[in-house]
């Protein structure tokens, strides 16, 4: 059986929100179990999610900066969960103004950096738009592992941060095409570091993917009753066998002439992608659009044991309208396995026979 009952969970247990997207002021209070967030189209259940998800990862899954999470006319917006745990618990605060400005509070302490609040609330978000993962260009398959492993793993978090600046470092320093003695052994320091950081981030992301895929996998077959065979590999222009640092400098030494003319630099983890493979064949080409749902959601719940696994607790499950993607058998079983995990699902209307606290929105308002 893909999930084990009576685990203990993480719960959001209230909400509060001020000048939050379309919500004035309102608290909410959630159950442990399924709570399905119910209204039309634009009336603030989405809106809901997001604040959620904001508090967890720091980032919006659709906004592209903070202050449009503002509401019209504001200057500023407030996010506040309240949160149980297995041992503790805990408090998130956010604050973002419309000048840019963010502000957070942990247990009531104001925190500088995002690693301080990973790990606070752990969330799995899926909605259809979802779909990207597998059908978009790689840099959505390389977020989708950057925030499941960073959720879990602050060291991973660190090493990407800091691979991120040494690599927009040496891209500076390409884009202007010196042609000095100087520039090469500059090269040489910088690639070093990515080298180094690089092979760690390469080594996470492929120990994570091996677990994924496995899960992945059996919760495909669980929610669509196919015997279909689904497998996820890293994808890498660096050779993954042997010392993957050693291989990662070379690559970068290989590739130097190449990234001097082009201004950027074309090999390392920031390149990498994930190979969905279903029965055989590449699922972005070889796949219909239900199997790809299918797909997406299954990466998702593996996603969310893998946090259990690691860090003792299942994370907040959020799922955005996604009863309407699925047939009644199918959305029977996605509940169903996930009975006893916090969900917080959207929907327009909710007519199944699986009993949830239902929350009713109307224009930002529980109704």
């Amino acid at each position: 059986m893909f999930f084990i009952y009576n685990f203990n969970i993480m719960i959001v247990e209230y909400i509060y929100l001020k000048n939050f997207r379309n919500y004035t002021e309102q608290t909410v209070t959630l159950a442990p179990g399924l709570n399905v967030l119910v209204g039309g189209n634009a009336e603030g259940k989405t809106n809901m999610l997001e604040s959620i998800y904001f508090c967890s990862t720091f980032s919006s899954p659709r906004a592209t900066k903070d202050k449009e999470m503002i509401r019209f006319n504001q200057d500023y917006a407030v996010v506040k969960l309240f949160i149980k745990k297995k041992y503790h618990t805990s408090s998130i605060k956010i604050k973002i103004t419309s000048n840019n400005k963010k502000y957070v509070l942990v247990n009531d302490l104001e925190i500088k950096r995002a690693s301080e609040l990973l790990g606070e609330l752990g969330v799995v978000f899926f909605s259809p738009k979802e779909l990207k993962l597998i059908q978009e260009s790689p840099d959505e398959r390389r977020r989708f592992l950057n925030i499941s492993i960073s959720q879990q793993d602050k060291t991973y978090f660190t090493a990407l941060g800091e691979y991120t600046k040494v690599l927009q470092d040496k891209n500076a320093l390409l884009k202007k095409k010196l042609e000095t003695e100087h520039v090469d052994t500059m090269l040489d320091v910088y690639d070093a570091q990515l080298a180094e950081k690089g092979a760690f981030i390469i080594d996470k992301r492929t120990k994570f993917l091996e677990i994924l895929s496995d899960y992945s996998h059996r919760a495909n077959n669980k929610l669509s009753d196919n015997k279909e065979t689904l497998s996820l590999e890293y994808d890498s222009d660096v050779s993954l066998n042997g010392n993957v640092k050693e291989n990662l400098y070379n690559s970068l030494i290989a590739a130097r002439e190449k990234d001097k003319q082009n201004g950027f630099t074309s090999v390392g983890p920031h390149r990498d992608d994930i190979k969905i493979v279903l029965n055989g064949n590449d699922a972005r080409k070889f796949s219909s659009q239900g199997q790809q749902r299918s797909i997406t959601l299954a990466m998702k719940l593996a996603a969310l044991y893998i946090y259990k696994k690691e860090t003792g607790e299942y994370p907040v499950l959020l799922l955005d309208d996604v009863l309407s993607e699925l047939d009644t058998n199918r959305q029977h079983k996605l509940l169903e396995m996930l009975k006893d995990i916090q969900i917080i699902l959207t929907c327009t209307d909710y007519n199944l026979n699986v009993k949830g606290n239902i929350i009713n929105i109307k224009n930002g308002k529980v109704v």
